[in-house]
């Protein structure tokens, strides 16, 4: 009896596994708004990592979070690391590519909860008197990644951490212009 129990345990574990293979691993989450300011008074708040604390909705969920910076003030090359709670996690983010005034590209290396290595970009688009701000972020989570995806629906997690650092980024544009 304990052997069937032990091989049903065994049969399940190994369906599961198999269906947790099949999953999509490729993601990409997108989430955007306008804010009522041109791009020039945005684009600051997005290509320098330092002025990324006053909206980052990360940082607001840790305000101890340690973090340094190297490479160049501003722009392509500079990088922050940074390690805070769970909420926050540990890694690294790297300006690698921008076009002024419309998109930067980060690479976002994250070392916990798990490691994970991903495309982020913020993009502005003008829209009449307002600047639509797009924020997404692409990447292979792996096997870990499909198998958390199970469990965990990411994507809002993700999406709605976004939507607040829009919100917080509107908010302090706002105010200013």
């Amino acid at each position: 009896m304990l052997k069937v129990a032990g091989l049903a345990v065994l049969v399940l574990l190994v369906a599961f596994l198999g269906y947790v293979s099949t999953r999509e691993g490729k993601f990409k989450y997108v989430r955007s708004d306008l804010i009522k300011a041109p791009k020039d008074k945005i684009y600051p708040y997005i290509s320098d990592l330092k002025l990324g604390g006053e909206w980052s909705p990360y940082e607001k969920a840790d305000p101890t979070m340690k973090k340094s910076f190297s490479g160049p003030e501003a722009g392509v090359g500079a990088t922050m690391s940074f390690e805070g709670n769970d909420q926050s996690g540990s890694g690294k983010i790297e300006i690698v590519k921008l076009t002024p005034q419309e998109t930067v590209e980060l690479k976002l290396t994250m070392i916990k909860p798990m490691h994970a290595e991903n495309l982020v970009t913020y993009t502005l688009t003008s829209e009449g008197d307002a600047t639509r701000f797009t924020w997404s972020m692409e990447g292979d989570g792996g096997f870990m990644g499909k198998l958390v995806h199970v469990f965990i629906d990411v994507e809002k997690m993700v999406g709605d951490q976004f939507v607040q650092g829009i919100q917080n980024l509107k908010t302090l544009v706002e105010a200013k212009n």
